[in-house]
């Protein structure tokens, strides 16, 4: 078996259903066998998302503002805002084990889990889409995270800093807020059923970037570099001066930054 022409395969396609098969048969042979890295293997640089046949992509300052959630329509822009950002995840995470095939088993084993895990999150949060009456593609969306891997394309220090470690992070950042506004909704069947999902999308994140944390720390370790080159990295991706108003300081701490780390992306208090 070729993982990585099957690993291909589930990055390009835009069905979801095979997206999970792909996976699942990865995952499992992961599981089974020794990957050996095939001599000529070059990744390919994708072109365009998977998505970019379902959905109409735009500027992310064209994105429609998402703040009446009292109308169907306007919950169901939120919902697919945040199911496009789980769909792109999967891609990042199948990408993550098809573009650096020299990483440890482990680290392979982890990021098919992390896809297994977006992929249901994204079905998930399409049950919920398709009661309100809509599909994934109704609306724009951006493709900033298919860029962020672009842009990572040649280090997997960089991923690991920018994917799982500055986007991902920041949505435990953001997670909490979006359940704050929609909780005096709750008593909506399609609202609390969405503070379900995005409870459980909230927990799992925090083991994804924890991954993240790990890999980013092992490739430090190995490299002989220091931690804080984190700063650099982001920096040089001009992410250090975004403005972060809510830093979710327990959960960064769990997923495995430290204090330091935590206040120097803005929190006033870490202990």
């Amino acid at each position: 078996m070729n993982m990585y022409q099957i690993l291909e395969q589930a990055i390009i396609s835009g069905d979801i259903l095979l997206k999970e098969e792909l996976t699942i048969q990865c995952l499992e042979y992961c599981n089974q066998n020794q990957v050996s890295e095939e001599a000529d293997f070059k990744p390919k640089l994708f072109k365009e998302p998977s998505y970019a046949s379902k959905c109409r992509i735009v500027d992310p300052r064209e994105l429609p503002p998402r703040k009446d959630f009292d109308t169907d329509e306007g919950l169901a822009t939120l919902v697919h805002a945040i199911a496009h950002i789980e769909y792109s995840a999967i891609d990042l995470a199948l990408d993550a084990v098809y573009r650096f095939p020299k990483m440890p088993m482990e680290y392979k084993i982890d990021w098919l889990i992390v896809a297994e895990d977006e992929i249901r999150h994204f079905k998930m949060l399409k049950a919920v889409l398709d009661t309100l009456g809509y599909e994934y593609g109704d609306f724009p969306v951006h493709c900033g995270l298919f860029d962020a891997a672009e842009h990572t394309a040649d280090s997997v220090l960089d991923r690991m800093a920018i994917v799982p470690r500055y986007y991902e992070a920041s949505g435990l950042d953001v997670n909490p807020q979006i359940i704050k506004k929609l909780d005096n909704r709750r008593k909506h069947p399609l609202v609390k059923q969405l503070i379900d999902v995005l409870n459980v999308i909230y927990e799992e994140e925090i083991d994804h970037v924890h991954k993240g944390d790990k890999w980013f720390k092992y490739l430090c370790e190995k490299n002989a570099l220091e931690e804080s080159i984190y700063f650099e990295i982001l920096e040089r991706y001009k992410l250090l001066s975004k403005h972060r108003p809510h830093i979710n300081v327990e959960a960064r701490k769990e997923a495995g930054f430290t204090c330091s780390e935590i206040k120097k992306l803005g929190a006033k208090e870490c202990k």
